[in-house]
């Protein structure tokens, strides 16, 4: 790895700031593009502020004969054909950010092998649609397809780290946010006994590292997560534990109602019927072969969330979610 180019796109994310450190640490020389500045005292390291879907910036950036790319852009369905030819000419191993949401819930545990949505739904919307998993899924599609086996596809599960606190489908400003300011959190009870899993961004993204110039891993899928896996219910007690989350459960309809008032929005519905109600016990089994890491190294779910909890700023305003305090309020809870 030592003096190898890599391009992280989208630098700043759960996994982008995990795995860049880790990269430089192993010799690699990182540019780290993003939309919002980032600094860096590693030597090693150098952060790049623009947009990647820019197509001057663009083909400016990929002129400089980068040995790695990790590509942690969302692309649309019309994008992926130009954007991803276009990264595999310019590189020698190209790393696209697919995911765990690809898969249906026919197999457990959920292996590379397993049956994904965009071949198995019988939701002619949503195979239709561009949403997350189906343009995720033709992305891979593509790649597949193509001549050269230069690239790694890596599929993630729901992945937490700073800022990032997942709760079925809530994010970090209506869980840790609402737990700060005292208020309760509605969750839709049918997930309080799926299972899901929850890994941390360091393990993920020093996952990903580890597949860079891997000759196992041209050509090839993994999931990306730890083995570990809880029910949402258990995991919502770990927040109560940590930052005193106060749950109400109620029925989806109640809330999707929050989530969107809008019935048409299937955006909100998609990602909670299709990915959070399915069981999500996951086989880690391929990428721990491929980069000789652990289960048993990996960080536990209640310890990386506590970490990352604890290391939030009290300083920060969260965006508030008026249509949950008004349903709390209405339902006199």
């Amino acid at each position: 790895m030592k003096n190898k180019k890599v391009l992280v796109i989208g630098a700043n994310g759960a996994m982008a700031r995990y795995m860049i450190p880790y990269l430089a640490e192993c010799g690699c020389k990182v540019d780290g593009l993003d939309r919002v500045s980032v600094e860096s005292s590693n030597p090693n390291v150098r952060y790049i502020t623009g947009d990647a879907k820019d197509p001057a910036f663009r083909n400016e950036l990929l002129s400089r004969n980068y040995d790695a790319i990790v590509d942690f852009m969302i692309y649309s369905s019309l994008e992926l054909p130009v954007i991803l030819p276009m990264m595999l000419s310019c590189t020698g191993q190209y790393v696209f950010l697919s995911s765990g949401r690809i898969y249906d819930n026919l197999e457990v545990p959920v292996k590379e092998s397993s049956p994904r949505l965009i071949d198995s739904s019988k939701d002619h919307l949503l195979v239709n649609s561009d949403d997350y998993c189906i343009r995720k899924a033709r992305g891979e599609n593509i790649l597949f397809n193509m001549p050269t086996k230069n690239w790694t596809i890596v599929r993630p599960a729901t992945t937490y780290s700073y800022l990032r606190y997942q709760l079925v489908t809530l994010e970090a400003a209506d869980t840790v946010g609402r737990a700060r300011a005292g208020k309760k959190v509605v969750l839709p009870i049918q997930a309080k006994d799926v299972s899901a899993t929850l890994s941390w961004g360091g393990d993920a993204g020093k996952m990903i590292g580890k597949l860079l110039f891997n000759s196992q891993a041209m050509g090839e899928t993994f999931n990306i997560n730890s083995a570990e896996h809880h029910k949402w219910g258990e995991i919502a007690d770990y927040y109560t534990d940590i930052c005193k989350l106060q749950p109400v459960w109620v029925d989806k309809e109640d809330f999707l109602a929050i989530k969107s008032p809008d019935p048409f929005n299937v955006s909100n519905r998609w990602q909670l019927e299709y990915a959070r109600l399915f069981d999500r016990i996951v086989d880690n089994s391929k990428v721990l072969a491929a980069t000789g890491m652990k289960q048993e190294e990996m960080m536990p779910l209640y310890d990386g969330l506590k970490y990352e909890i604890d290391r939030t700023p009290l300083d920060i305003e969260w965006k508030v979610n008026q249509r949950m305090d008004d349903y709390l309020a209405d339902k006199g809870l």
